[in-house]
């Protein structure tokens, strides 16, 4: 019986969700499908305006075993015009530190590091704690470009 109420309950969530993003030029909703984040359903807020530590969510473009298009959600650690830094595999985001990107995903897919240097006009630095993360911490996601942003995301289940 719970399991079935739960259903529900999510199906309610996306069926409204959609039907926001749909209608709505500026809410929409996804599901967060990796332990990378607290939290399992997002609403996405379509605005353009961010500053370090917001969450944003935005289209992956394809790779890993991701789909083109797929939804992720970070947290932008680091703004246009910041350093990022690089000793090995551990990065640091204008002297603060990141985390460590793996030499391989947990399917076994090889991971390549990111470049150090400056995160550049238009892009953001972006990361979460989570050691399977798959961020900016990689070559094969980069910075995030401007133009992959949906907006801010906000946990609400």
């Amino acid at each position: 019986m719970k399991r079935r109420l739960f259903h529900l309950l999510c199906m309610s969530v996306i069926g409204i969700g959609t039907l926001c993003w749909a209608l709505s030029p500026w809410f929409g909703i996804t599901i967060n499908q990796s332990k990378s984040l607290p939290g399992t359903v997002f609403v996405i807020y379509k605005g353009k305006d961010f500053k370090k530590g917001d969450l944003i969510a935005y289209r992956w473009q394809g790779g890993v075993h991701y789909p083109a298009g797929s939804i992720f959600i970070k947290r932008i650690v680091g703004m246009p015009g910041d350093a990022v830094d690089r000793v090995g595999a551990e990065f640091w985001v204008n002297n603060q530190y990141i985390g460590f990107a793996k030499p391989k995903s947990r399917s076994g897919v090889a991971l390549k590091p990111a470049q150090a240097g400056v995160v550049q006009k238009g892009t953001y630095f972006v990361a979460t704690p989570h050691p399977d993360s798959l961020d900016s911490r990689y070559a094969i996601t980069g910075n995030v470009q401007q133009s992959q942003v949906l907006g801010k995301a906000y946990a609400i289940l």
